[in-house]
């Protein structure tokens, strides 16, 4: 590895002022960045300790009576959180799934979404509970909708100096489940070759009143699906239904052919990922699918 030198800070402002900085990086659990330092991807010419600053660390109720969630709070703390279990299973089934229980421990949830890969477990999860991004950068704050914030693989809309201080996740409505579900060839220490997140919430006649359906490892960046959403929203939440959204699903998708499976095997992985969430979701409900 390239030579660099080392800040530990509490402060987001020097946070801010570090990413601003020609080969400034930012340091959280480290378990993506120093690979990729090892690997020769990231040649960082300062890295900036931000895992003790206040903002990043935090998990608590947001103004809305949501869920705001620290970018540097770890996937073992989320996955331990006990209104992440009950309100936001998706993200807990996800969190327990990203590595190894050792790297859980270190992985925080601001590295699993900037580092912008197409399969991060997370980030579907997230964008089926309509999570919204809080950033802060030179020019103050902004929000942005989570899955506005992908560019590509590797890639975010981060602004020069911007970082992502938390997630907000809006509390869900009364009757309302999600799940996540994924596949890869490994049961562990591997990275979805598809990846499904899915919440509905019911009115009291069972049928779906809203909706949220996002991929992993399908397009360049984690999508969401609106057609598997449409065919869901209105539709009493049981075994047709679910197989019709599934079918949706594979035409919200753009996958491509690698060494971990061709396009077509993506598709139908998508398809079986898609209506299997959905009935863990109706489990979850209390239903019988």
């Amino acid at each position: 590895m390239n030579p660099y030198t080392f800040h530990k800070t509490t402060s987001l402002a020097d946070a801010i002022a570090a990413r601003s900085e020609p080969g400034g990086y930012l340091l959280a659990g480290g378990t993506d960045l120093i690979a990729q330092m090892k690997a020769g991807q990231r040649t960082p010419a300062k890295i900036v300790d931000v895992k003790h600053i206040p903002e990043l660390n935090r998990v608590g109720e947001a103004s809305d009576g949501g869920l705001e969630i620290g970018a540097a709070v770890s996937a073992t703390t989320l996955a331990g959180h006990a209104r992440i279990q009950a309100e936001h299973a998706a993200l807990h089934d996800s969190v327990q799934l990203i590595g190894s229980l050792q790297i859980q421990n270190r992985a925080t949830l601001g590295g699993n979404i900037c580092n912008a890969a197409p399969s991060a477990d997370a980030v579907p999860a997230l964008i089926a509970d309509r999570a919204i991004a809080r950033i802060a950068g030179p020019g103050g704050e902004r929000t942005l909708a989570l899955e506005d914030l992908f560019a590509g693989p590797g890639k975010t809309h981060l602004a020069s100096g911007e970082l992502l201080v938390s997630i907000t996740l809006p509390k869900p409505a009364a009757r309302s489940a999600s799940a996540y579900l994924r596949f890869t060839p490994r049961r562990e220490m591997d990275i979805a070759v598809v990846g499904a997140a899915a919440r509905i919430d019911i009115d009291d006649a069972a049928r779906i009143s809203a909706a949220r359906v996002a991929l992993a490892s399908v397009a360049p960046t984690p999508v969401r699906a609106p057609g598997a959403e449409q065919a869901l929203i209105g539709q009493a939440a049981d075994a047709a239904t679910f197989a019709a959204a599934a079918t949706a699903a594979q035409s919200d998708a753009t996958p491509i052919s690698d060494t971990r499976g061709s396009a077509a095997y993506r598709r139908d992985l998508i398809a079986v990922l898609v209506r299997r969430a959905l009935e863990h979701c109706a489990s979850r409900l209390g239903l019988t699918v």
